[in-house]
């Protein structure tokens, strides 16, 4: 591959470069640009859904404490019925009192009276337990009804984001394909080759960068004459050990990182 490219034609970031071996540099960049475009692209259903089970938790935090209050409502129609039944019988035995002929009948009405006034005083402490009980249960439902309205407008905001950016995406995508194939014309069939069939073997990474005497991604140390010769960046040279096509960027290029 290295002696069919057409010389050092153009010129990369750090320095002059093989003409072919920068194209097939700006290749992977494409590729790798189209790859995090098309994971962006993909995960906006799981975003979406995430809004969708946060929207869920809240109504159901709404639906819960709705149901708490609702009980705590029940439970004090059901308590006013019992103390009215107690308060009745109550009435009706003072009634009766005045009526009663002998001290045994006194007695026991007074005992039934009695009776009926600590169940009225019962009731009442449970009514009153229940009142307490239903303002902090009307505080919890307002507080999740609150939540839920700030997460429905959050949710709407996010919503139109993610939408917004996967239509960017999907629109940079297509610029990406554009590019990529204008710059697939500029190459030799047989480097575009080259490149397809290591991208389709290495997970699409085709090209990476020999750093410290080493192949970055498969981390595999060079012979010194080919970490040597890659440094020149004037032919193209793969990686003897993963076959990915391999270029140099000098310490210049990248802050004084060390070659």
């Amino acid at each position: 591959m290295g002696g069919s490219a057409s010389g050092r034609g153009l010129c990369c970031f750090w320095g002059p470069v093989h003409a072919d071996l920068e194209r097939l540099i700006r290749l992977q960049q494409l590729d790798s640009a189209a790859d995090e475009a098309r994971r962006t692209i993909a995960a906006a259903p799981d975003r979406l859904g995430a809004l969708d089970a946060r929207l869920e938790a809240a109504r159901a935090d709404v639906a819960a404490a709705r149901g708490r209050l609702d009980a705590n409502q029940a439970e004090r129609r059901a308590i006013e019925k019992d103390l009215t039944v107690v308060q009745t019988r109550l009435t009706r035995f003072k009634d009766q009192l005045m009526e009663v002929k002998t001290n045994r009948e006194y007695v026991a009405m007074q005992k039934e009276i009695e009776t009926a006034q600590h169940e009225v005083a019962e009731f009442e402490g449970r009514m009153l337990e229940r009142m307490l009980e239903a303002d902090e249960l009307t505080a919890a439902l307002k507080a999740a009804e609150a939540k839920l309205a700030a997460e429905e407008k959050a949710c709407d905001a996010e919503r139109q984001a993610i939408d917004a950016d996967r239509d960017a995406t999907e629109a940079g995508l297509a610029e990406t394909a554009r590019k990529r194939q204008a710059l697939v014309t500029e190459l030799p069939a047989d480097a575009v080759a080259l490149f397809e069939k290591i991208s389709r073997t290495r997970k699409g990474v085709a090209v990476a960068e020999a750093r410290e005497g080493l192949c970055s991604i498969c981390h595999v140390r060079l012979r010194p004459q080919v970490y040597s010769e890659i440094r020149r960046n004037d032919r193209i040279i793969q990686c003897e050990s993963c076959q990915r096509i391999l270029y140099f960027t000098p310490a210049a290029a990248v802050g004084g990182r060390p070659s």
